[in-house]
């Protein structure tokens, strides 16, 4: 029996974020630095990623519970194998009424015809600059904008929606704004910019390196005029806005200068199985050791829904000027963003 779930502030429980690797091939700065993520750091092995049956025993645990929306990440939800299996499995569950992904793009050619065949109707692509020699600064010189265009591309041919999202840092990509923004727009694909967040605990964010909503709509608006559009549901965690005599449009995610934690809906699986209620979380509920140590079905549903009903997250609207140093949050390597 499905019921909509809420926490102690009556946020639904809607979205369900699920890491399917903690491994990517890109090496980015805010992300997963090649300092720390070096050649000799222990990700996880594969008996401690949860399998494809778990994750779809869980993905139907938390529709049950209202969840509506599904979207994989990773790391780089691509290395995992066979990931169209997991897509096709997650498509044929009943009240699942969306799935995404979120992607580096490195691979999206290779894959995007057997995801679309799988049931993945939109994908969302990271690319932080069109310029070949800062993306290559931003990504730990481990891609190529080329081979992600051409990825959005097949993606877009096959069948897909893209959105592509870019994270703006003051001295590395503010530049990048405009032609980024000229080059989605006259190519139909929806543009959102993030303001730098201070996920994780080895990005060494600043604020004074956040390039805030103000100034990213400021520095569009001077060049290609905007108006702003209704959300198109309730929760959606980027600001709209629409290209002057267009139908084009772009969207800004301010989870820095203007925060959105009063609607956030969204529960977050970690790749070895740790329930997160919130991206700056500093504790995980282990759902793999449930599941793998023979728990009903209804024990582990009615654990999600304790976990669920007890959520007070509200780290962004009280976020300090710096990340706060006595909190070891969990990196975005491991949920995804």
């Amino acid at each position: 029996m499905k019921h909509t779930e809420l926490d102690q502030l009556k946020r639904p429980l809607r979205d369900l974020r699920i890491s399917v690797t903690d491994r990517c091939n890109f090496r980015c700065r805010y992300c997963m630095p090649e300092e720390i993520f070096g050649s000799n750091y222990p990700f996880l092995q594969n008996d401690k990623i949860l399998s494809f049956d778990e994750i779809e025993k869980l993905s139907r645990m938390f529709v049950n519970l209202g969840v509506k929306k599904l979207r994989i990440t990773g790391g780089e939800p691509l290395l995992r194998k066979n990931l169209p299996e997991l897509i096709e499995r997650l498509n044929k569950i009943e009240g699942v009424e969306d799935i995404g992904l979120t992607t580096n793009g490195s691979l999206l050619k290779k894959f995007s015809c057997d995801l679309f065949k799988a049931g993945l109707t939109r994908v969302t692509v990271s690319l932080d600059s069109l310029d070949e020699e800062s993306f290559a600064s931003l990504n730990g010189n481990r891609g190529k904008v080329k081979t992600v265009l051409e990825g959005i591309q097949a993606a877009s041919d096959a069948g897909m929606e893209v959105k592509v999202n870019m994270v703006v840092q003051k001295g590395k990509n503010e530049q990048d704004i405009i032609p980024m923004a000229k080059y989605f727009k006259e190519r139909n694909h929806i543009l959102r910019f993030i303001e730098y967040m201070d996920v994780g605990n080895v990005n060494g964010w600043r604020l004074n390196e956040v390039v805030s909503k103000k100034e990213i709509l400021n520095t569009i608006h001077n060049v290609l005029p905007l108006e702003p559009i209704e959300a198109n549901y309730p929760g959606e965690v980027a600001t709209r806005y629409r290209y002057l005599n267009s139908n084009q449009e772009v969207g800004i995610i301010s989870s820095v200068t203007e925060t959105f934690c009063s609607s956030c809906t969204r529960a977050r699986i970690s790749a070895e199985g740790k329930f997160y209620t919130c991206l700056f979380a500093t504790q995980g509920y282990d759902l793999r050791e449930l599941i793998r140590s023979r728990n009903s079905d209804k024990e582990i549903t009615d654990k999600i829904s304790s976990i669920w009903q007890n959520r007070l997250d509200r780290y962004s609207e009280g976020r300090s000027n710096q990340t706060k140093t006595h909190s070891k949050k969990i990196e975005m390597s491991h949920i995804g963003g």
